[in-house]
């Protein structure tokens, strides 16, 4: 689900306008579609037909990603490190990990006829380290690692808001809903809610522009754990469409969210195939979840 909201510039236009400027991919077909399944909704009412809008208004667009954006094709993407058993890719935005167009088959057609698989998961706008497998023997010690938190996963992002504290150790519970494409957090555990804990540490703050950077670690990797948490707390991340703040990401002109998986650390306490790989650090150098302004 996608929320937004109108600003002056589409007072008294027709959404139809309004959306089609928001994203590059909808096509008039799926607009017409998601009318007619009232999957549009102004200020919370289903609409089927191509309304009128304000300034203020709060449009819901329940479509999924691959009809609202263009797909955007995967030329060549950087290895930030490579050896016989796995290689990590630095992610860019608008390519999800797995499916069609994704980094994973941009892997297979790398390694033609070889073994490659993804070890974890990155949102489609997240940018940064993704970690595959070059056999199915390191893929199953990866998978394995990353259930027991044997690889640590560290993020930095930009959130809208200067925490109190400068570190702190989040936990939560979180509710995934596949239909809404949505994830809910709750203080308190409820049936279908998965215990979180996040970790951040302040790293810059910008009290001009009321905005901080921080580093985040994941102790459990749930979908959109690092966004939905944050935002949980009141610190949403900048340029987060579905859970941060559209007026605020408009202000700094933000349309991808400011999140980035710059660093893996393995912890490898076995004598397995990836032994020589423990206490290794692999990082990136892209900042441009720094880059705000």
């Amino acid at each position: 689900m996608k929320n937004l909201i109108v600003s002056k510039k589409y007072n008294n236009k027709k959404l139809s306008n309004f959306l089609f400027d928001n994203f590059d991919g909808l096509t008039n077909n799926s607009f017409n579609k998601a009318l007619r399944k009232k999957d549009i909704r102004i200020n919370d009412v289903r609409v089927s037909e191509n309304k009128t809008i304000y300034e203020g208004d709060e449009i819901k667009v329940y479509i999924v990603d691959e009809l609202l954006y263009k797909k955007n094709e995967v030329s060549e993407i950087n290895i930030v490190y490579e050896d016989e058993n796995i290689v990590v890719f630095d992610k860019p935005a608008n390519i999800e990990v797995t499916g069609e167009n994704s980094l994973e088959k941009y892997a297979q057609n790398l390694y033609k006829n070889q073994f490659i698989k993804p070890c974890h998961r990155l949102d489609r706008n997240t940018i940064g380290l993704v970690l595959f497998a070059k056999n199915e023997e390191s893929l199953e010690i990866l998978l394995e690692m990353f259930k027991n938190q044997k690889i640590e996963k560290h993020y930095r992002c930009v959130v809208v808001g200067i925490p109190k504290q400068e570190q702190k150790v989040l936990e939560a519970y979180l509710f995934k809903d596949n239909k809404k494409s949505m994830v809910y957090i709750s203080d308190t555990q409820k049936t279908g809610y998965r215990k979180i804990i996040t970790s951040y540490k302040i790293v810059e703050k910008d009290y001009e522009n009321n905005l901080a950077t921080l580093d985040v670690e994941l102790h459990t990797g749930r979908t959109h754990q690092i966004r939905a948490h944050l935002a949980y707390i009141g610190y949403p991340i900048l340029g987060d469409g579905k859970y941060g703040v559209n007026n605020i990401n408009k202000k700094f002109k933000v349309k991808n969210q400011k999140l980035c998986s710059y660093s893996l650390k393995f912890n490898i306490d076995d004598n397995n195939k990836l032994h020589y790989l423990n206490n290794k650090v692999i990082r990136t150098k892209n900042n441009i979840c720094l880059k705000y302004s």
